[in-house]
């Protein structure tokens, strides 16, 4: 069994716990981390999962920690190398959807939603990645989003915070991965996790057409891409690769006339 440690962020529902239960399954060792209390009975449900055999030698450590706070990186670290948690899988999942115009946005929620998505990212892949520099071996995956193409009215905040951690991943990609350490970008489009609030009409349709997927189709696909040393993935491709390109080609004159309309 792998004696090492897997670290996932916002892993106490959703696709990061989907995350923390496919690595479990692969003998990772976990330290799972989210702001809500849940991430405790998380930890009881991944142990669960793998039944009493497998779960003997495996340990599961939830950790409460507000990851909007840029402390929290420098925290996270010193954590686990005070606890000698040796990570070799970094999987940057933590994050805040919605689709709402910059400046609707409070102060707080704005401060909130870049510090998650970018600063705290950003700081745990410098901190953990010149340990697996170091020693010629890790994993990061950052998970970025469909939206870091689509430069378009409310999705300013969201899709903006997504496309700086889409850029710094490729980068630090190219950096790591003459000293064996592999860092992926996968950019999910829809899933299946409630935080849309699309109706189950909809989404099962979606499903049906390949448009969305389940969070564990998501994860098998992100890991897979992850331990072949591929620099980004998409998924579901196909839908959203066209949907991304054709919004990078709507003019700004028909944004604006969309806006006016009402339509987005």
């Amino acid at each position: 069994m792998n004696t090492h440690f897997a670290l996932v962020t916002g892993a106490s529902s959703g696709i990061g716990l989907e995350f923390a239960k496919q690595l479990a399954q692969r003998g990772y060792n976990l330290l799972i981390v989210s702001n809500v209390p849940e991430i405790n009975d998380a930890a009881e449900e991944i142990k669960k999962g793998l039944g009493d055999e497998r779960v003997n030698g495996l340990e599961v450590i939830p950790l409460v920690m507000d990851l909007s706070q840029q402390t929290s990186a420098r925290e996270l670290y010193d954590y686990a190398h005070a606890h000698e948690l040796e990570i070799e899988v970094l999987v940057n999942n933590a994050g805040v959807y919605h689709d709402r115009d910059i400046l609707d946005d409070s102060e707080g929620f704005t401060s909130l939603i870049m510090n998650l998505h970018m600063y705290t990212p950003a700081m745990l892949c410098y901190l953990f990645g010149q340990d697996m520099r170091k020693r010629g071996r890790g994993y990061i995956l950052n998970v970025c989003s469909v939206t870091s193409k689509m430069a378009a009215q409310r999705l300013g905040t969201y899709g903006g915070t997504k496309a700086f951690l889409s850029h710094f991943t490729r980068a630090l990609h190219i950096e790591l991965h003459k000293y064996g350490v592999h860092v992926t970008n996968v950019s999910p489009g829809a899933v299946d996790t409630g935080l849309y609030n699309i109706k189950p009409a909809y989404t099962r349709i979606g499903k049906c057409l390949g448009i969305i997927v389940t969070p564990k189709t998501l994860v098998r696909r992100a890991l897979r891409a992850l331990f072949h040393g591929r620099s980004k993935v998409t998924v579901p491709a196909v839908f959203w690769h066209i949907l991304t390109t054709v919004i990078q080609c709507i003019p700004t004159c028909l944004l604006r006339l969309i806006r006016r309309l009402g339509w987005f």
